[in-house]
Parts: C-alpha cells; structure tokens; sequence
C-alpha cells in the first residue's frame, strides 16, 4: 500500500489502496456514503499504516467515526462485529470521558493525572495509537478551526497527546503534534523561532542526509560498522531548551542531530576519535555517559561538532544494547528528558506499550504476554470537580476520602459514585466519578479498623483513623478496649484462660497498654483469642499409650492430626468442645474407640485426666488438616424482617457448611436466638466467619458453644 498522494475521501483511499483485509474492506464500504469527517479519517488510516499497526485497529477507527456520525446505525452494526473491534472501539468512546474532563479544567494542572487515567480505561493498548493519529490529524486541519476551538484542540494536544506519543518513543507523531500545538498556542514565539532557523524543514533535513553520508564513508574506512540516523530538532524542541537552559538561539549547538550506533563499547570510542578527526568539536559541549552514567542508567556519548558549512551538529554514540536499553529500560528517553520520577509500575506499562511498534511475527504470543504483564494494580478516580487520584486497586470508597484529606475522611458519612449512593465498604473502578458525602463534625468509627468488615484496605487510611483515637482520653480506650477483650473470651469461651502472658506476647509493658492496643486497633481481638488458644497447648511430655489401645483404622485424614510416638490409631473429636485446627488440643485414650480428642481447657478432660492421667496423651494438628470439622455457634440478637436470611446468607458465603440449625423467639422481649451446627475448615475461618456475623444489624453476641 502507498501513501504518497494525499486523497480527501474514504472511496479515494480505497481505490489507491489496492487489496484490503476484509475487516478494513467493510468498514471503508459502510463509512464511504456516511456523514464522516472522510479527509481526516483518510489522513488517520495513513498514519495507521506507517505505525504498523494492524487492519482491526484501523477498521476500529473508522467504526468509531461512525458511531459519533450515526448512532443508530452503529447500533445495527456493532452486533454484526466481532467482540474485539467492539472493544476497540468502545475504548475511544471511553477516551471521550477523558477529553471532556480536560476541557473542563481551567488550567493545564494535573495533566499526568488524565494520561494516567486515559491509559488506565482503554484496555486495549491499540487504542492509543488511534487517539495519537485522529490527534494528530485534527491538529492538521485546526487552522480552519476558531480561534477558540483550536486553541482548547492544542492544549489538549500539549498536555495529554504530546507526552504520550513521547513515552511510546513515536518520534514521527511526536515533534508534528508538538510544533503545531506551539504554532497555535503562542504564534508569535513560533514564527520568531521559525525566522531565526532561517532555512526550511527540508533544508535542514537535507544537511542531515549529507553529514550522515560524509560520517558513514569516514567510518567505513576506519573499519567500524555502524547504524546511523538522524532527526532534526522541531522547533518546539528548540524553544523548550531555551527556555530550560536559558540561552539564546545563537547559543544553542544541537539544532541538527544525528545518532551512530554500533556493536560494542570499544567501536563508541573509536568512532568518537573519528567525528572528533573529521570535524572540529567543541570541548565544552562533550558528555560521556557511559564511563558515567546518569542517575537513571542512561547510557551515552554526546558531542558537538562544527559539520559541513561550518553549522553546528549534535552526535550522539551509543552501543545497540545502550539504545535499547535507553528505548526500553528505565533510562527511556521520555524520563530522563521530561524530569519524571520514578514509577516502575507505569513505565513497565509503557515500555510493553513500546513493543507494540516492533516487528514481530506472533501477535497472539505477544497479545497473551501483554495481558499477564499489564494487568493494572491501580484505579484511577475521579473527584466531582475532575481531579483524578490513584490508588490500589481493592481499596474502598472510605480509602478514598481519607486519600483526599484526613479530615474528610474523619466526617466521612457515605459516598455516591457516578451519582449512585454506594455503602463505605464499596471498591470503585478506574474512571469511576466518586463524591463524598461528609458530617460537620469529624466522628470515625473503630468498626472502620476492623479487618472483618472491610471499610479500610489501605494502611494510610487505617494510620489516620488509629491517630484519631489516640487524641481520646487513655481511659475511655482501655473501657473499649476491655470491653472488646472480654467480649472476645466469651466469644470463643475462654474466660478461664491465662492472660498474664499476652502482653509481652505483643511487646507491651501491661494489660493496660495491651487494652488501649486493642481501641485503637494496632492488635486485633482475633491474634489475642489466636494467641490464649496456642499458650493453652501444654508441653508436650514423653508419655506411654496403655496396651488397651489396638491398631485401628484412622476416623479422621491420616495427615489431621500427629499423636506422639504412635501411628495408625483411630482418632475421633469430642463432642463435648468440638476442637478446630488451630486450637490447642490434647488426646484420652478411650477403651475401644482410640483417641479423643478434646481442646485442652476442655472442662471434660480436665475431669477425665483428674480421674485417670495416665490416659491423657499429646495431640498436634498436622500440616495438612484440610478436613472439615464440627461447630456449634450460638448468635443472640433483636428480631426483624430477613435477619434468618442474612445470618444464612453470610454463612453459606463463607464457605461454611450448615449440618443443623434451630432458633427459638422470645416474645416478651423481642430477641431471637438461633443455634447452628456448622461445618469448618479451621478456627482462622470459624474466627472470620464470627466476626462477619456479628457485624450484622439487630445481632447483639454471637459466640461458639460446646465448651464448658
């Protein structure tokens, strides 16, 4: 396909563009006869094309021309096309939301917020090639736009269009979208520059063909082999270095640049020696950045030479391993030239995008190893003024007014996103307009620390929130800290266990400390009821197994329990305290049913040991306790409408299986109490499962039975 005549309609295009892929075929018949901008969309296939990129990204584009033209008619079409041109096309439209918060904003602030946002929606990484070109070709025809439309087209050409097609390294859309930005944002400075050049683009450009001819025999007669290209500086390039560097135009020395790369760092040198014997350099302008590399890692020699006509010209020299790794690694071009700092994540993301540009055989290979790659780990969101913020992804609406100010997170009393009033627990998506709805008076709440409720995901947010309650008064914190502590005891009916150890346990000085903790949510209730459950477990003596126990089948999975010294014995969980893997257990030998095994503050075996210690025997769980086991969980609460469905709902949500339930109402008084026969994988689920419960409206205490 050839592109060296300009044509100004899509039936143009088609006829001297021969033999079409059928993808392209039938979007170009369908748009021929539509209301569509037909130059500017033949001008956006051109640039396609010399991009490389593939016919459904250039079909897309014209598909979405259609559907901005005609509706209705995209409607009936878009059914008929596969699901990824529909992708392709509905990431445009999404770039639209991206266009329009920008021509909202009065300044140009918080640009590097919208790039992120715009490569954050469009998950197919095609599409930014189609914005960049439709810019691109935009920008062409703005001249005959007005005045004010054209100049709102080149700010949002300068702030967003601009930087991205330097991060992908596209130099042929770069400098053009760049110059004609500055052509209509400040006229005056462009015409000034593009006097003091005085020589057109194409006479520059020749001077490059001619010193890349003159350099290119001078180093083959050195006997190096090497690469080399040039591009002269756009007058966008020209004034930003003046104006950074503070010189005047006659100052500046790399107007016209050229690039030589070769095989090794030896051939940098040498070919330095040659640029430097075939013309004068100027000293002062001499940067060797591969003996010491810049800050970032970029790699490079850097002279300044009087070339042919005795015009000043830039060489750069630089090994084929330094410019990829310049291209692609994070010495990119983009950052060490725009000053950006380091994120890894975003430049890993545009460094793939990168790749797009380069040949490559397998698009599927590299299509499957772009999706595991590029999975996005943050969400960027919207404020209702149009201010984007960042943040993991997974984190919650309330996350998200403590990103804003601590202050607006502390009167944080509800959240609509995208005008839709959404529970504090709700986890946004990137594009997602969130407002937050605040008190007058700040007020967090300590269910907002608590993991089992998921109002916080974040360790910013849960910082502040803990910082807050610091300011309260110490007693009221050891009040609701004891009352937390005592109401996790009930909870897991340890009331009779041994606390004196827990606070050096959580490298604390006193109970106290260990009760203000558990206020402010810096230990949780369940590491204390994890912690008393463990120091329960006795050590674990040698002792001997009476003869009465025969060899029998296991009832439970071979790798659940280890009974010391012995194997291949019939183990069995009491009834009577129904103990879970993680609870601290210890085993009786029955007469012909094996070992029972009972947590160890059972009160039952506290009564069978007294009677007869010689059958008590110590019981580990094993690595592999995967089996399910037995629980009785009591919940008390205050009747109302769907309480039974929620409480079931919550249950079978966790995963927890229901062997038997009853519940039993108390009419004068209106509470419910329900019982329920559970089956569990371990107490970590039990643990999550109670607290889950417990934060359910009218559920007063909710608490594991069977334990005496």
């Amino acid at each position: 396909m050839t592109h060296a005549v300009k044509v100004s309609s899509l039936q143009q295009w088609h006829d001297r563009a021969g033999t079409l892929a059928p993808v392209l075929a039938d979007a170009l018949q369908v748009c021929c006869t539509r209301p569509v901008p037909q130059a500017e969309c033949c001008d956006v296939l051109d640039l396609l094309h010399m991009l490389g990129c593939d016919a459904q990204t250039q079909a897309a584009a014209l598909w979405f021309e259609l559907a901005r033209a005609d509706p209705h008619l995209w409607q009936t079409e878009a059914r008929k096309l596969p699901p990824e041109l529909q992708r392709l096309v509905a990431g445009q439209q999404a770039a639209e939301q991206v266009w329009t918060l920008h021509a909202q904003r009065s300044s140009g602030g918080g640009t590097e917020g919208l790039r992120r946002l715009l490569l954050a929606i469009v998950r197919d990484l095609r599409v930014v090639f189609v914005l960049l070109a439709r810019q691109l070709a935009r920008m062409r025809g703005a001249a005959a736009l007005p005045e004010d439309q054209r100049a709102t087209l080149a700010r949002q050409t300068r702030d967003i269009h601009s930087p991205l097609a330097n991060r992908l390294g596209i130099w042929q859309l770069k400098w053009e979208l760049e110059d004609l930005a500055f052509r209509f944002l400040q006229p005056d400075v462009y015409q000034r520059i593009a006097r003091l050049l005085d020589e057109r683009r194409t006479d520059r450009e020749g001077f490059i063909r001619d010193s890349l001819s003159e350099l290119q025999h001078a180093l083959e007669a050195a006997g190096i082999h090497a690469d080399l290209a040039g591009r002269p500086k756009h007058i966008y390039s020209i004034w930003k270095k003046m104006q950074r560097k503070a010189l005047d135009f006659s100052d500046l020395y790399d107007i016209r640049a050229v690039r030589i790369l070769v095989d090794n760092i030896t051939d940098c040198y040498a070919a330095l020696g040659v640029v430097h014997g075939r013309w004068p350099h100027l000293s002062e302008e001499f940067d060797d950045y591969i003996a010491r590399p810049k800050a970032n890692g970029y790699q490079s020699l850097h002279t300044a030479v009087l070339g042919p006509s005795g015009k000043t010209l830039e060489v750069q020299i630089r090994t084929h391993q330094m410019h990829r790794d310049n291209e692609l690694g994070v010495a990119a071009h983009w950052r060490y030239k725009e000053g950006g700092s380091s994120d890894t994540e975003f430049e890993a993301k545009i460094a793939w995008m990168r790749k797009l540009l380069e040949p490559r055989s397998n698009d599927s290979a590299l299509a499957a190893e772009l999706q595991t790659e590029l999975l996005e780990d943050r969400v960027y969101l919207l404020t209702p003024k149009g201010e984007v913020f960042d943040m993991a992804r997974g984190a919650t609406v309330l996350d998200f007014a403590y990103l804003i100010h601590t202050e607006v997170g502390h009167r944080c009393r509800g959240a609509k996103v995208n005008g839709r009033i959404v529970p504090l627990t709700f986890q946004p998506q990137s594009g997602d307009r969130v407002e937050i709805l605040t008190a007058k008076l700040p007020d967090p709440s300590r269910d907002w620390l608590s993991p089992h409720h998921g109002y916080l995901n974040t360790s910013r947010a849960k910082d502040k929130v803990r910082a807050w309650f610091q300011r309260i008064a110490h007693d009221a914190n050891v009040a609701v800290g004891r009352a937390m502590f005592e109401r996790e005891l009930k909870r897991f009916a340890l009331m009779s266990a041994d606390t004196t150890k827990l606070p050096a346990h959580f490298h604390l000085k006193s109970h106290d400390e260990l009760l203000v903790a558990l206020a402010l949510g810096e230990i949780t209730p369940g590491q204390v009821s994890r912690v008393l459950l463990e120091a329960a477990q006795p050590p674990q003596p040698v002792s001997t197994l009476p003869a009465i126990v025969a060899a029998r089948p296991r009832a439970l999975d071979q790798s659940a329990l280890s009974i010391e010294g012995i194997g291949n014995l019939l183990t069995t969980l009491a009834r009577c305290c129904q103990p879970l893997p993680g609870d601290a257990v210890r085993g009786f030998v029955t007469r012909g049913r094996g070992v029972s095994v009972h947590r160890a503050d059972c009160a039952s075996l506290a009564r069978l040991e007294r009677r007869d210690p010689d059958r008590v025997i110590e019981v580990t769980w094993g690595r592999a306790a995967t089996q399910a086991y037995q629980v009785e969980v009591e919940l008390r609460g205050y009747d109302r409408k769907g309480l039974q469905k929620d409480v079931t709902g919550v249950i079978s949500n966790a995963s927890v299986h229901i062997i038997a339930s009853s519940s039993r109402m108390f009419a004068q008084t209106g509470e419910v109490e329900m019982r329920f026969t559970l089956r569990v994988r371990d107490f970590e689920q039990l643990s999550t499962l109670l607290g889950k419960l417990a934060a359910l409206p009218n559920v007063v205490e909710v608490r594991r039975v069977g334990v005496s």
